[in-house]
Parts: structure tokens; C-alpha cells; sequence
């Protein structure tokens, strides 16, 4: 039978820890990572068993890759403290690894804003319909960008049907402070690659990022919830683009 580890990125999560990891009994091994964390999150974390690994990464990929190495399993489901596994999903993840050969499986995600079930809108930037959340120890590499880091995956792609619940945002003043703290994070990826460009495509991009999420993804089904996922969607480029052009103009003026 292949061992299965769950690995668990935090910082200060003890208000939601301890639901997350109520689903994860079903893991050979529960592996949490405190990046930072002042809070509770390392009580409620060994008070589940957990092995525990502390330190400062403030690149996502390199505590993300920190947690992985020390992973023993065979299989390693990443959850973050946000989201759920539902006991069909758990049962249908041990039967997947048992027979599996070394690669990968996308999870669908069924993604809530508070308590709504928002199932249409979702975009690039504030939400997924499926990710590589399942892998074998080797077949996950993570990138170093600031926000929204890349992966590179290996082995063969298989695909899950039962969804893990996400809690993506908490209320209407979570989606507007993760936009505010996205964009800036993306601002400062941008400086460091040198990939800024210029306002009038990123001027473009808020209509067709809206578009893309209103529209073609169906937000609209949503209500203001599509709305304020599409207005998410078309303001992250254009923020991210003024923040950097505003702090190059500070630095010009000192």
C-alpha cells in the first residue's frame, strides 16, 4: 500500500487550522510547515500529530519546496489551512495512489466566498477550478515568483472527480485586501524581471480579463458575486502595473 503524507503551508492560521486538519486523519503522515507564524498555529498543529517545521521563507516556492522534502510518503496531497478534504474525496485519493504510477492528479475544487458554493467566474488570479494537489514525491517542483508561482510537473496526468472545498475568500473586504496584497507581491515581480510594459495593453487587459471572467466563465450566473470576481480579474494587471510605475517614480525623485 503507498504511503500518503499531508503537508500543510501556514502562517498565523489558528482561527481555520484545526478544521483543515480534521480532514486529514485519513494521511499516513501530517507534515505542517509555520512560515512566521506568532500564533496558535503550531499548538493546534502538534496537538494533531503533526510534524512541525519552523522558519522565515519569504518566497512561497522555497517553503513549499522546505515541506516537500520533508515528506516521507510515497504520495504527498498538499492542502492549504483554506481548504477541506471531504471524506469522498479522501476515500478516492487512497484508491488512486494504491495503483498509480509516478506522476500526478489535478483535484477539481469547489470554491465558496463565505459560505456561498461560487461556481462560475473563477479566473487566474482569485481562484481555480482544479489543481495538481496529488503527487508523488519527485513529480512537483515549485518556482520562485512572488505571487502565483509557477510549477513544473512530471509524470503522468490523471484527474480526480471528487472536489476539495475551498474557502477562498472570507466577505467582500477579504477579496478587496487580497487584491490590494496580490497586486503589489506581482508589482515587485515585475520590477525584479523586468517584465513591466506599458499602461495601454494592460489598459486593454482590464476588459478583456472581465470579459474572460464575466462572460466566458460564466460569472454572470453568480450575480455580484461573478461581478466582483470579474472586477477582480480586470483591476489585478492595471494595479499591479501603477504600483510599479509609482514606486519607480519615488525612487527617481530621491
Amino acid at each position: 500500500m503507498a504511503r500518503l503524507s499531508a503537508l500543510v503551508v501556514v502562517h498565523n492560521e489558528e482561527a481555520q487550522l484545526a478544521d483543515c486538519l480534521t480532514t486529514l486523519g485519513f494521511a499516513d503522515e501530517l507534515v505542517v510547515v509555520l512560515d512566521r507564524s506568532s500564533d496558535g498555529s503550531a499548538r493546534i498543529a502538534e496537538g494533531f500529530g503533526a510534524r512541525t517545521l519552523h522558519g522565515a521563507w519569504p518566497i512561497e516556492g522555497d517553503r513549499r519546496k522546505t515541506g516537500i522534502e520533508a515528506c516521507s510518503g510515497d504520495w504527498i496531497l498538499e492542502v492549504d489551512a483554506d481548504e477541506r478534504v471531504p471524506p469522498a474525496l479522501a476515500a478516492e485519493v487512497r484508491q488512486a495512489i494504491d495503483t498509480a504510477e509516478p506522476g500526478y492528479f489535478l483535484i477539481p475544487f469547489a470554491n465558496h466566498i463565505g459560505h456561498r458554493h461560487v461556481r462560475f467566474g473563477w479566473g487566474a488570479y482569485n481562484g481555480v477550478s482544479m489543481k495538481p494537489c496529488l503527487f508523488a514525491k519527485g513529480c512537483k517542483l515549485w518556482g520562485r515568483q512572488r505571487v502565483h508561482p509557477k510549477i513544473e510537473l512530471k509524470g503522468a496526468r490523471r484527474e480526480l472527480s471528487q472536489p476539495m472545498t475551498h474557502y477562498v475568500y472570507k466577505d467582500v473586504a477579504d477579496v478587496i485586501d487580497r487584491l490590494n496584497r496580490y497586486s503589489s507581491l506581482n508589482a515587485e515581480q515585475m520590477r525584479a524581471d523586468g517584465s513591466i510594459g506599458t499602461l495601454w495593453p494592460n489598459l486593454r487587459r482590464m476588459f478583456s480579463r472581465f470579459w474572460k471572467s464575466y462572460v466566458s466563465r460564466r460569472g454572470y450566473r453568480e450575480g455580484l458575486y461573478g461581478l466582483l470576481l470579474g472586477l477582480f480579474s480586470a483591476l489585478y494587471p492595471i494595479l499591479s502595473y501603477i504600483k510599479v510605475r509609482l514606486e519607480e517614480e519615488r525612487d527617481q525623485s530621491r
